[in-house]
């Protein structure tokens, strides 16, 4: 079965790319390299022994979009990864983040119809509950106001998908919200690589500690949390890609009784910043950089998952704990540096 993956070369679709070809799909890949690199895909073959097939294109371009499954019509699922991700950023460039993360899934929507069938995986995220009433979230719990424009466009995405599945029957959809995924592949082969500066936490820290930054910001210690800062449900990144793998074979062997389900993906427990850099600290043995700075705008003080509804219907689990995420982190950038 033919599987296409776009947004296949960054950080959680090209985990979730070794993970379908490990499992027997055979893959095709988009992606516009935004914030990814063909070097990827050397990765992606040391770990699993074949070539996923590629192509660079920009979803953005309705044309190309309609050229490119015109000329593939016999893949049996997508896996929609592409997307700008960053909460911050999302706040300074609102109009980019609408136009990269919604116009996109609409055109593969709409190009979608031309497969026989029609299964499709949106990668969505914990940042539609907004700021949560109580903890932890399940699937039931209210979607309330967006703390960013990024957190906007996943709940505007998923208002697609079911308004989609409303008029049609065959198409059937996924929305795996998933919390903070972190880590790398034990096989340092693939990992988390952001272009510039890093959007995100585990990044950072791996970056500072290794000398690339001089020190680390933790934004705000002042929050409702026993020390002060951000309480987040911190997944590792392989866990994460095996989730995709469990839910589109459940789509395409017509195990899932609805048009449109969504699943929370984390680990059920939250961490502190100041939790995660002391994990980093003990796995790795190095003392890292850190200064508390003020607030950053977007964050909401504490999100991390109820996971039952996963673990009873999909029958998955992770696995990984959070040292095991950052240790695996901490090789991937010790390896990236010694290239």
């Amino acid at each position: 079965m033919k599987v296409l993956v776009t947004g296949g070369l960054g950080y959680i679709g090209s985990h979730t790319v070794v993970e379908l070809q490990l499992a027997g799909y055979d893959v095709v890949i988009i992606d516009n390299l935004s914030n990814s690199s063909t070097k990827v895909l050397e990765g992606i073959t040391k770990i699993t022994g074949v070539t996923p097939e590629f192509y660079e294109l920009d979803l953005k371009h309705k044309n190309k979009v309609q050229d490119f499954f015109e000329q593939h019509q016999d893949i049996d699922g997508v896996v929609h990864f592409a997307a700008s991700k960053a909460v911050g950023e999302s706040i300074e460039k609102p109009l980019f983040y609408y136009e990269n993360n919604v116009t996109t899934l609409i055109y593969v929507l709409q190009e979608l119809q031309r497969l026989r069938q029609q299964n499709f995986i949106f990668s969505s995220s914990c940042t539609v509950y907004g700021e949560a009433d109580k903890l932890p979230v399940n699937e039931k719990s209210a979607i309330k106001l967006a703390q960013s424009p990024y957190g906007n466009t996943k709940q505007i995405g998923e208002e697609i998908l079911k308004d989609a599945c409303k008029i049609n029957p065959d198409l059937k959809t996924v929305a795996l919200r998933y919390f903070n995924p972190i880590g790398a592949h034990d096989s340092s082969n693939i990992g988390e690589l952001p272009i510039g500066i890093p959007q995100n936490l585990v990044p950072y820290i791996t970056q500072t500690a290794i000398g690339l930054r001089e020190q680390l910001s933790v934004y705000g210690d002042d929050y409702s949390t026993e020390d002060g800062t951000c309480i987040r449900d911190y997944i590792h990144v392989v866990d994460v890609a095996k989730a995709h793998v469990i839910a589109l074979k459940r789509l395409i062997k017509k195990e899932q009784d609805s048009n449109f389900d969504a699943f929370n993906i984390g680990t059920g427990k939250g961490n502190s910043v100041l939790e995660v850099i002391a994990s980093f600290e003990r796995v790795s043995g190095q003392k890292l950089n850190y200064k508390i700075t003020d607030r950053r705008k977007g964050d909401v003080a504490a999100a991390f998952a109820d996971t039952s509804k996963a673990n009873d219907e999909l029958g998955w689990k992770a696995e990984y704990t959070l040292d095991d995420a950052m240790a695996d982190a901490w090789k991937w950038e010790q390896k990236l540096r010694t290239k």
